[in-house]
């Protein structure tokens, strides 16, 4: 089991959080005009990264909030834990909400 540090509550167990996915993705800008495969490289396709990776993580059982972890997907080390928006995330988590 991870031990993820929520940068509101703490160290928790993994059991507390669910998984938001890839940090990065970003939905097409005119949903209207997208075509069926930019939709589906929205919905379908992940990049699989080995090694350093972003991702969002949702706090479940605590704060309820969205936040970032850089996590290493071969070790499972945690790098960093930070709330949406800090350090220029760029909207990373714009969606994050939605899932």
């Amino acid at each position: 089991m991870l031990r993820i540090p929520c940068p509101n509550c703490g160290l928790r167990d993994q059991s507390e959080f669910q998984f938001g996915g890839e940090a990065a993705l970003v939905r097409p800008a005119d949903p209207e005009a997208a075509s069926d495969t930019e939709w589906a490289d929205y919905l379908f396709y992940r990049n699989n990264v080995k090694g350093a990776h972003l991702e969002r993580w949702l706090h479940s059982f605590g704060c309820r909030q969205w936040f970032l972890v850089e996590r290493d997907t071969v070790s499972h080390e945690i790098r960093s834990a930070r709330r949406l928006g800090e350090r220029g995330d760029s909207g990373a988590g714009e969606s994050g909400g939605s899932e």
